[in-house]
């Protein structure tokens, strides 16, 4: 028995709205008409498409992955006519990346790069908090979270935390700082552009102080990455932070790495969730090296 797009339709707006009654009020049909319906599409894909909390209705991964197929079909009617035509793509995946707001910019660009320029692909980045990812990722609504740190699961979240790479953090100046500052003896003297106390580098930093009996000027706690990097670029105070930031400064030479801090890192996780229908471009990313994302 063949797909009947007639169904599907009535399956995108339901999925759309969340909602089965002003869904049937809006098409003009019954709401029984409109719950058989999808129940035969479930039927034919031999899937649940929806998880019924109440009157609210939410997409299961399966449903996640029918609308995805019916936004392409319903949305751009041209690439309809590339599902048919010779060469036309077939099998158009959509690869949905959620990051944690302050995380590099230049570690996310490195772990999608593979998918940019692919025309067979839709890449869909989205950036936030981290419990509001992790919120989209177990609604389906993201296949991957890129975080800075772990995550535990547990039955009700089956999170599952991958470790992706490994940096050492470092000493970020501008070149030709006077004194120039190394650890631990040279950093008296200077200002420092730190993350955030709730940080794990920044954590690890003040117990590596502690343990030498430095205490180091702040001149700015900073969350997002990307300020630091304009922070140590424009002042001519050092930022903590992983050299991957700030990589294009430090290969143009507006920045200098004065050297990594003895056993501060700065580790990045790919969070995702076990699926029964995996992208194949996405585990082909969370397969690469350490090397690869960090270069």
């Amino acid at each position: 028995m063949k797909l009947n797009y007639h169904h599907l339709y009535y399956f995108w707006q339901v999925a759309k709205s969340g909602h089965l009654t002003r869904t049937a009020e809006a098409l003009h049909v019954s709401q029984s008409s409109l719950s058989q319906q999808i129940r035969q599409l479930e039927e034919r894909l031999g899937q649940a498409l929806f998880i019924r909390e109440g009157r609210q209705l939410h997409l299961s991964e399966a449903g996640r992955m029918a609308f995805d197929y019916a936004e392409i079909i319903f949305t751009q009617g041209e690439e309809l006519s590339a599902l048919f035509a010779e060469g036309g793509h077939a099998h158009r995946e959509v690869v949905r990346v959620g990051a944690v707001a302050t995380l590099s910019r230049n570690f996310q660009e490195g772990f999608v790069r593979p998918l940019l320029g692919r025309d067979d692909l839709d890449l869909i980045l989205q950036s936030g908090g981290l419990d509001d990812l992790l919120r989209r990722l177990s609604a389906h609504k993201l296949d991957v979270v890129l975080s800075n740190q772990p995550v535990r699961g547990d039955s009700e979240h089956p999170w599952r935390s991958q470790r992706l790479a490994r940096q050492p953090v470092s000493l970020i100046a501008a070149p030709h700082l006077s004194p120039p500052p190394a650890f631990p003896n040279g950093l008296s003297g200077h200002a420092f552009i730190l993350p955030g106390v709730e940080n794990a580098t920044r954590h690890a930093f003040d117990q590596l102080c502690s343990h030498y009996r430095l205490t180091p000027k702040i001149a700015a706690e900073v969350d997002d990455m990307a300020m630091m990097r304009l922070l140590a670029r424009d002042t001519q105070h050092i930022a903590v932070m992983p050299p991957v930031v700030v990589r294009d400064e430090l290969h143009n030479g507006t920045l200098k790495d004065y050297g990594a801090l003895p056993g501060v890192w700065e580790e990045f996780y790919a969070i995702t969730i076990q699926r029964r229908f995996e992208s194949p471009s996405l585990k082909a990313l969370l397969t690469r090296s350490g090397e690869s994302l960090l270069d």
